[in-house]
Protein backbone atom coordinates (compact mmCIF):
# COMPACT_ATOMS: atom_id res chain seq x y z
CA UNK A 1 0.00 0.00 0.00
CA UNK A 2 1.18 3.22 -0.82
CA UNK A 3 0.96 6.24 1.57
CA UNK A 4 -0.36 9.30 0.25
CA UNK A 5 -0.36 12.93 1.55
CA UNK A 6 -3.94 14.07 2.32
CA UNK A 7 -2.63 18.00 1.68
CA UNK A 8 -1.96 17.46 -2.26
CA UNK A 9 -5.49 15.67 -2.63
CA UNK A 10 -7.29 18.07 -1.30
CA UNK A 11 -7.10 20.92 -3.86
CA UNK A 12 -7.27 18.60 -5.95
CA UNK A 13 -11.11 17.31 -4.46
CA UNK A 14 -12.07 21.19 -3.96
CA UNK A 15 -11.09 22.18 -7.46
CA UNK A 16 -13.05 18.69 -8.93
CA UNK A 17 -15.69 19.52 -7.37
CA UNK A 18 -16.18 23.17 -8.40
CA UNK A 19 -15.61 22.47 -12.01
CA UNK A 20 -18.53 22.02 -14.83
CA UNK A 21 -16.07 19.92 -16.82
CA UNK A 22 -15.33 17.03 -14.06
CA UNK A 23 -18.32 14.57 -14.41
CA UNK A 24 -18.21 13.20 -10.52
CA UNK A 25 -20.99 12.39 -8.65
CA UNK A 26 -20.71 15.50 -6.25
CA UNK A 27 -22.64 14.45 -3.02
CA UNK A 28 -20.17 11.51 -2.83
CA UNK A 29 -17.11 13.39 -3.57
CA UNK A 30 -18.33 15.69 -0.88
CA UNK A 31 -18.93 13.10 1.89
CA UNK A 32 -15.37 11.68 1.31
CA UNK A 33 -13.75 15.09 1.03
CA UNK A 34 -15.70 15.66 4.63
CA UNK A 35 -15.08 12.14 5.74
CA UNK A 36 -10.93 13.05 6.04
CA UNK A 37 -11.22 15.41 8.60
CA UNK A 38 -14.31 14.02 10.32
CA UNK A 39 -13.37 10.70 10.68
CA UNK A 40 -15.72 8.06 12.60
CA UNK A 41 -15.12 6.52 15.99
CA UNK A 42 -14.32 3.11 14.54
CA UNK A 43 -11.98 4.53 11.75
CA UNK A 44 -10.12 6.74 14.29
CA UNK A 45 -9.52 3.11 16.27
CA UNK A 46 -9.17 0.99 13.31
CA UNK A 47 -6.13 3.89 12.39
CA UNK A 48 -4.70 3.50 15.57
CA UNK A 49 -5.06 0.15 15.96
CA UNK A 50 -3.27 -0.88 12.44
CA UNK A 51 -0.93 1.69 12.53
CA UNK A 52 0.36 0.06 15.85
CA UNK A 53 0.58 -3.34 13.94
CA UNK A 54 2.58 -1.66 11.44
CA UNK A 55 4.49 0.04 13.95
CA UNK A 56 5.48 -3.32 15.39
CA UNK A 57 5.83 -5.61 12.78
CA UNK A 58 8.68 -2.79 11.30
CA UNK A 59 6.43 -1.95 8.41
CA UNK A 60 7.03 1.97 6.16
CA UNK A 61 4.37 4.08 7.85
CA UNK A 62 3.22 7.49 6.91
CA UNK A 63 4.00 10.53 8.37
CA UNK A 64 1.00 10.62 9.88
CA UNK A 65 1.38 7.06 11.24
CA UNK A 66 4.78 7.70 12.85
CA UNK A 67 3.86 10.95 14.89
CA UNK A 68 1.14 8.58 15.96
CA UNK A 69 3.69 5.91 16.81
CA UNK A 70 5.87 7.96 18.71
CA UNK A 71 3.08 9.20 20.93
CA UNK A 72 2.21 4.80 21.16
CA UNK A 73 5.12 4.20 22.25
CA UNK A 74 5.21 6.75 25.73
CA UNK A 75 1.57 4.90 26.55
CA UNK A 76 2.62 1.64 27.17
CA UNK A 77 -0.88 1.59 29.45
CA UNK A 78 -2.30 1.55 25.75
CA UNK A 79 -0.89 -1.24 24.46
CA UNK A 80 -2.86 -4.32 25.29
CA UNK A 81 -5.97 -2.06 23.69
CA UNK A 82 -4.04 -1.14 20.58
CA UNK A 83 -3.26 -4.54 19.93
CA UNK A 84 -6.63 -6.01 19.73
CA UNK A 85 -8.42 -4.18 17.13
CA UNK A 86 -11.43 -5.92 17.77
CA UNK A 87 -11.82 -5.24 21.54
CA UNK A 88 -10.77 -1.65 20.37
CA UNK A 89 -13.83 -1.14 18.62
CA UNK A 90 -16.25 -2.65 21.06
CA UNK A 91 -15.04 -1.04 23.98
CA UNK A 92 -16.45 2.09 25.99
CA UNK A 93 -14.33 4.24 27.62
CA UNK A 94 -16.36 6.41 30.31
CA UNK A 95 -15.61 8.55 32.96
CA UNK A 96 -18.37 6.74 34.92
CA UNK A 97 -15.39 3.54 34.32
CA UNK A 98 -12.61 6.00 35.29
CA UNK A 99 -10.64 4.81 32.06
CA UNK A 100 -8.54 7.11 29.80
CA UNK A 101 -10.05 6.68 26.74
CA UNK A 102 -6.86 5.55 24.75
CA UNK A 103 -8.06 6.93 21.01
CA UNK A 104 -8.96 10.39 22.36
CA UNK A 105 -6.22 10.95 24.53
CA UNK A 106 -3.77 9.94 21.22
CA UNK A 107 -6.00 11.76 18.89
CA UNK A 108 -5.35 14.89 21.29
CA UNK A 109 -1.56 14.63 21.14
CA UNK A 110 -1.97 14.08 17.08
CA UNK A 111 -3.99 17.68 17.03
CA UNK A 112 -1.39 18.91 19.16
CA UNK A 113 1.34 17.83 17.16
CA UNK A 114 0.04 19.53 14.03
CA UNK A 115 -0.85 22.88 15.74
CA UNK A 116 2.89 23.05 17.09
CA UNK A 117 4.03 22.12 13.77
CA UNK A 118 2.13 24.67 11.25
CA UNK A 119 2.01 27.36 14.76
CA UNK A 120 -1.76 27.55 14.86
CA UNK A 121 -3.33 29.43 16.81
CA UNK A 122 -0.20 31.70 16.38
CA UNK A 123 2.23 31.45 19.08
CA UNK A 124 1.03 27.83 20.43
CA UNK A 125 5.00 26.54 19.15
CA UNK A 126 6.32 29.13 21.21
CA UNK A 127 4.36 28.21 24.19
CA UNK A 128 5.29 24.25 23.89
CA UNK A 129 8.60 25.15 23.63
CA UNK A 130 8.90 27.17 26.46
CA UNK A 131 6.71 24.67 28.08
CA UNK A 132 8.57 21.85 27.13
CA UNK A 133 11.80 23.03 28.34
CA UNK A 134 10.41 24.38 31.74
CA UNK A 135 9.23 20.73 32.36
CA UNK A 136 11.92 19.16 30.60
CA UNK A 137 9.74 16.81 29.14
CA UNK A 138 8.02 17.25 25.53
CA UNK A 139 5.40 14.74 26.37
CA UNK A 140 4.47 16.10 29.70
CA UNK A 141 4.33 19.84 27.80
CA UNK A 142 1.52 18.12 25.84
CA UNK A 143 -0.34 16.98 28.42
CA UNK A 144 -0.81 20.24 29.78
CA UNK A 145 -1.50 21.58 26.99
CA UNK A 146 -4.12 18.63 26.42
CA UNK A 147 -5.82 19.84 29.50
CA UNK A 148 -6.42 23.32 27.92
CA UNK A 149 -7.31 21.74 24.79
CA UNK A 150 -10.15 19.91 26.67
CA UNK A 151 -11.31 22.94 27.95
CA UNK A 152 -11.96 24.92 25.34
CA UNK A 153 -13.77 21.68 23.35
CA UNK A 154 -15.59 21.33 26.54
CA UNK A 155 -16.80 24.88 26.23
CA UNK A 156 -17.36 25.05 23.27
CA UNK A 157 -19.39 21.30 22.88
CA UNK A 158 -21.26 23.14 26.01
CA UNK A 159 -22.16 26.73 24.43
CA UNK A 160 -22.82 24.60 21.17
CA UNK A 161 -20.54 27.62 19.61
CA UNK A 162 -16.85 27.52 17.97
CA UNK A 163 -13.84 26.84 19.73
CA UNK A 164 -12.57 30.42 21.58
CA UNK A 165 -8.98 30.59 19.97
CA UNK A 166 -8.55 33.62 22.66
CA UNK A 167 -9.51 31.67 25.88
CA UNK A 168 -7.47 28.80 24.75
CA UNK A 169 -3.99 31.08 24.21
CA UNK A 170 -4.94 32.31 27.86
CA UNK A 171 -5.24 28.85 29.23
CA UNK A 172 -1.42 28.34 27.81
CA UNK A 173 -0.31 31.64 29.01
CA UNK A 174 -0.86 30.77 31.94
CA UNK A 175 0.92 27.40 31.61
CA UNK A 176 3.98 29.16 31.62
Amino acid sequence: MVAISAKPAIPIVHIALLSPFVRINRKLALEKYVALFNPSREEVREFFCSTWQKHQDGHVLTPLEMIASQWMEQHPEFHKILSDPSGALEQEFTPEKGMTNPFLHLSMHLSISEQISIDQPPGIRHIANTLSRKLDSEHEAQHQIMECLGQVLWQAQRDASALDIKNYLEYLQKLL
